[in-house]
């Protein structure tokens, strides 16, 4: 059933909020310590990550797990520009989401091919596990199990140690690409993406080139979460083949289903949620696996569209006018 769309006040307040909530944001170093400004900044990183991730499952309908490939790509793109090349961090953002956009186009040449559900699932996870082969075995290029750490830099004067200047970079950078593909999902090729998920078929009969729309979701995806992969680089400050594997995907898709599939705001609160619980989980040493994943499957069966479904309920200024909930 859908849910009552929001008026033009509703709407330009959603548009407001959504700028108010980062010049809030800017306030946030002054209310945290150390620790928890480093787990603010991978909730930034965890939201680009699920947006690229829930852009292909949930917009687009692909079954498609290739997330950790796009997001590896782009960390030790960042770290091989920087520590072998010298580039300066900041520039090896948009280079790293160039690369993990090659991923993509990579990734999506076996949808383009006509396989769908569990065989691209399959094919995409193989393509993960083999980036992760490959940073293990270039050992004089990514440094092999030993990782590849990024150099230390200064921007403003200030050490790119400091978590209050990676928040502040962090910031900007999610701020713009979630605003970005907003932006992409309420225009005319976002309703394409929807209508390829709805009925692929159909919307070929209609003259739309569902081959460019998969060609493209796919690309954007990797574009994103190939940019979270740099700042992760720099967030952790030096990259490991283990931080590319089975878990993160795992994570990344309980981040995506519990914020709400297909859902930008949902993608949000999933990376939010996902990347603060375990930190919470911490006071009960040895059961955190299992409290972790029964308040994640307790969340699922209580609310099977999500988090974002939730405040959908509550108010129509949280609804997504290209999302369709299901009733």
């Amino acid at each position: 059933m859908s849910t009552t769309m929001p008026t033009s006040r509703q709407r330009s307040l959603r548009t407001w909020a959504f700028w108010a909530v980062p010049v809030l944001l800017l306030l946030t170093p002054l209310a945290t310590n150390a620790y928890t400004q480093f787990i603010v900044n991978g909730m930034l990183i965890s939201i680009l990550v699920t947006l690229g991730f829930t852009l292909v499952i949930g917009n687009l309908g692909q079954l498609a797990f290739a997330n950790t490939a796009f997001f590896g790509i782009g960390a030790y793109a960042s770290a091989i520009l920087s520590a072998k090349l010298g580039l300066p961090w900041i520039m090896t953002i948009p280079l790293a989401g160039a690369l993990g956009a090659l991923g993509g186009f990579l990734a999506s040449s076996a949808a383009l091919r006509g396989i769908r559900s569990y065989y691209l699932a399959i094919i995409t996870l193989a393509f993960g596990e083999l980036m992760r082969w490959a940073y293990l075995h270039t050992k004089p290029l990514t440094g092999g199990t030993d990782g590849l750490p990024l150099p230390r830099e200064t921007m403003f004067g200030i050490s790119l140690s400091d978590d209050t200047l990676k928040f502040y970079i962090f910031l900007a950078v999610t701020a713009v690409l979630v605003k970005a593909t907003l932006n992409l999902l309420r225009s005319r090729f976002g309703r394409a993406v929807m209508a390829v998920r709805e009925n692929e078929v159909a919307t070929a009969s209609l003259a739309i080139p569902t081959a460019r729309v998969i060609l493209t979701t796919f690309i954007w995806s990797g574009f994103l979460v190939g940019c979270a992969g740099a700042l992760f680089a720099r967030h952790v400050g030096h990259v490991f083949p283990e931080s590319f594997g089975m878990l993160h995907l795992i994570a990344s898709f309980a981040m995506v289903l519990v914020g709400g599939l297909g859902s930008v705001l949902g993608a949000v609160l999933g990376a939010v949620v996902l990347t603060a619980l375990p930190e919470y989980l911490r006071a009960f040493p040895g059961m955190e696996e299992l409290f972790f994943g029964l308040i994640v499957a307790a969340v699922l069966v209580a609310m099977p569209m999500g988090l974002a479904s939730l405040l959908r309920r509550l108010s129509p200024i949280f609804v997504e006018r290209y999302y369709r909930e299901e009733s």
